[in-house]
């Protein structure tokens, strides 16, 4: 199945006559529940026939997405995803639609959003959050090898694979870029200071996420959340790092997150540097997967 999918559009004619026989419909798969709701659409899982493969289909209302003037978000985030190939980065297999939809055809990761989990539990051990930063690290490596900003690392945007793999699923936001970027985009507890502030940004943007995450898997909660917007902003802008004294977490920890929430982005642990830092040597699993007990 994964073949079938993969095939390029701009083909040689001579194979073009196999292509017509690769083009998706509704009919090619068995519709199964519900996965989640999203704000243009549903995620369902699903099988392909005549494959048996299952997927996880999104069905993305087209009018919706005109009226909220996406459709160029959606393409780019279709062509990015599809390129991409890393065990932490779920797959985008390919897309077709009709009149009214859009659908497109995704890795399904068994074990759900992440998200979940994390309200499940309200923090996670340091061995779990290691783990899973250390692999997150990993795969924005690699999308910064191809030149891909994420610009939306968050709980939502993960999910877990069926061995307990972390994968990151939504590239709505993510930018192919050889130069900075000036766009405010993300969410408002992960936002970097240069977003906060309107000045130019590059692959850093991803550090300063990955920092706010791994103090979310700690302490249940982003560090500069406020009740007001406008003091969230100001606490960002300010680098207004507080540890909590419950939960009880390492120094180490406390370390590598001080690291990469600074303010100057040239100054940030850069990915690879993490990787190396003791608090992830000591605690994340080399094989990528959390596995409980």
């Amino acid at each position: 199945m994964a073949t079938a999918m993969e095939t390029h559009p701009q083909q040689k004619a001579s194979s073009e006559a196999a292509n017509e026989k690769k083009r998706w419909t509704l009919s090619d798969f068995d519709i199964g529940k519900p996965l989640g709701r999203g704000k243009f659409g549903h995620v369902y899982v699903a099988k392909e026939k005549r494959s048996n493969h299952v997927v996880a289909l999104k069905v993305l209302f087209k009018s919706q997405l005109k009226q909220s003037q996406v459709e160029h978000q959606l393409r780019r985030e279709v062509e990015i995803q599809s390129h991409l190939r890393h065990p932490n980065i779920l797959r985008l297999y390919g897309y077709f639609y009709d009149q009214q939809r859009v659908y497109l055809i995704l890795e399904y990761a068994a074990k759900g959003e992440l998200y979940k989990e994390l309200q499940k539990f309200k923090c996670f051990t340091e061995r779990r959050s290691a783990t899973y930063v250390a692999s997150l690290a990993r795969a924005l490596i690699y999308c910064h090898g191809k030149h891909v900003i994420h610009r939306d690392i968050k709980p939502e945007n993960l999910l877990i694979g069926s061995q307990g793999e972390l994968k990151i699923a939504d590239f709505g936001w993510s930018v192919h870029t050889f130069s900075r970027r000036r766009t405010m985009c993300g969410t408002l507890d992960y936002l970097p200071p240069e977003m906060v502030e309107s000045v130019e940004h590059d692959a850093s943007v991803d550090i300063w996420s990955l920092g706010i995450l791994c103090y979310e898997f700690l302490y249940g909660a982003p560090p500069f959340e406020a009740e007001e917007h406008c003091d969230t902003y100001r606490r960002i802008r300010q680098v207004d790092l507080k540890f909590p004294s419950k939960p009880v977490v390492s120094a180490a920890a406390k370390d590598l997150i001080s690291q990469m929430l600074v303010k100057d982005t040239s100054k940030r642990l850069p990915l690879h540097k993490l990787l190396e830092h003791p608090w992830i040597v000591q605690n994340a699993d080399p094989s990528g997967v959390y596995r409980s007990g």
